[in-house]
């Protein structure tokens, strides 16, 4: 349709009707369904620009104003949106929780906040967020990584989003870094250092994160052919005290590593914390490097280098999936679940350096029995 066609078009429906314009007003003179127009109001971002524009164009001629009330009773009630967690580091759930928060009131949502424990009771809280009318569900780790709840969102044809799964299910959405090349980027880094042995602390076993940066670290490891030995590689499970234990063990050894890459930021300070209580300079006699880029890497001496993955704007991100999600639903127009991978950046602090070159007979010190 022409600009003067347009033109013609609108004067007529103004001529026509005796009373304010309406969405079905716009529908007709845009050449789209009211549905679509409502789409448009509401930002969807499914909608072509092509049409977009038309729509646009067709309330500025009409001088459109929406129905404030209407609007609120037709699709721009409160979402509700359960956040489901379990036990992660105060550090991790305090940025998840910023990012969360942020994308409340801008989007008229109302979070409903629950803890469980992995494994106990998390399916009959998950049930319960869901019998009580919550539009949608967010899952962070350890849960997204759950069978049982992933099974049971797909069941009752919840929207979901996990976030920070190694390996999200098609069944949902997923916002998640790419843990296998970030790992193997962080390798690559402290090789580029000098280090030839390097040790590495694994995350918690029954996430699939964990396994992807194990994978990562291997390869690089294997790729830039240095030292490779099964007691280099200790498991944590992504706490401060599996961190103790595990850098026990590794600066125990008869040839310790020069450096200590941790699966997350609690483990490599309990890394930091064990190496002052042996005599030994962080970075002098060891690098240690984490995961994540929690407030903890700031917080401790010296300040960790760190992959940052970054959490509260993860959690933003995976708000407006879910809503993309809900919207769809409500608008009778249901979408795919979608996969969105956020970008992770290595991050250098004084954690890290050069090895130092000295005798092994120098290093005197013990781990305390």
């Amino acid at each position: 349709m022409t600009k003067s066609k347009v033109k013609q078009e609108a004067v007529a429906i103004i001529d026509n009707r005796q009373h304010a314009p309406t969405m079905s007003d716009v529908a007709k003179l845009a050449g789209v369904s009211a549905m679509t127009v409502s789409r448009v109001m509401n930002g969807d971002s499914n909608v072509r620009e092509q049409t977009r524009t038309r729509v646009d164009a067709a309330i500025a001629q009409l001088n459109y104003i929406p129905n404030q009330a209407a609007r609120r009773l037709a699709g721009l009630r409160p979402i509700r949106i359960g956040f489901l967690y379990s036990n992660p580091s105060a550090g991790y759930l305090s940025e998840f929780l910023v990012g969360l928060l942020n994308q409340v009131s801008p989007n008229n949502i109302q979070l409903v906040v629950e803890k469980c424990e992995a494994d106990e009771h998390d399916v009959e809280q998950a049930q319960r967020l869901i019998t009580n009318g919550v539009d949608g569900i967010i899952l962070p780790p350890p849960l997204c990584d759950s069978a049982r709840l992933i099974e049971l969102i797909a069941a009752t044809g919840t929207p979901a989003v996990t976030v920070a799964c190694g390996q999200p299910d098609p069944r949902v959405g997923g916002i998640s870094i790419d843990d296998y090349e970030a790992a193997y980027a962080m390798v690559c880094h402290l090789v580029a250092l000098g280090h030839h042995r390097i040790g590495f602390i694994i995350g918690h076993p029954n996430q699939s994160a964990s396994a992807r940066r194990l994978e990562g670290f291997k390869a690089a490891i294997a790729e830039k052919n240095v030292e490779s030995a099964p007691e280099l590689i200790t498991q944590g499970m992504f706490t401060y005290r599996s961190g103790l234990d595990a850098a026990e063990a590794l600066l125990g050894l008869p040839e310790r590593p020069t450096a200590i890459f941790a699966s997350n930021d609690d483990m490599a300070a309990a890394v930091v914390s064990i190496a002052h209580r042996l005599g030994l300079d962080v970075p002098g006699d060891l690098t240690v490097a984490g995961f994540d880029d929690t407030s903890l890497a700031t917080t401790i001496w010296p300040e960790l280098t760190t992959v940052r993955q970054p959490i509260a704007d993860m959690a933003e991100a995976a708000v407006q999936l879910l809503l993309q999600q809900i919207r769809g639903q409500r608008n009778g127009t249901p979408q795919a679940p979608e996969h969105v991978r956020i970008d992770h950046t290595l991050v250098r602090r004084q954690s890290d350096a050069a090895p130092r070159l000295r005798p092994r007979t120098q290093f005197l010190a013990k781990v305390a029995p």
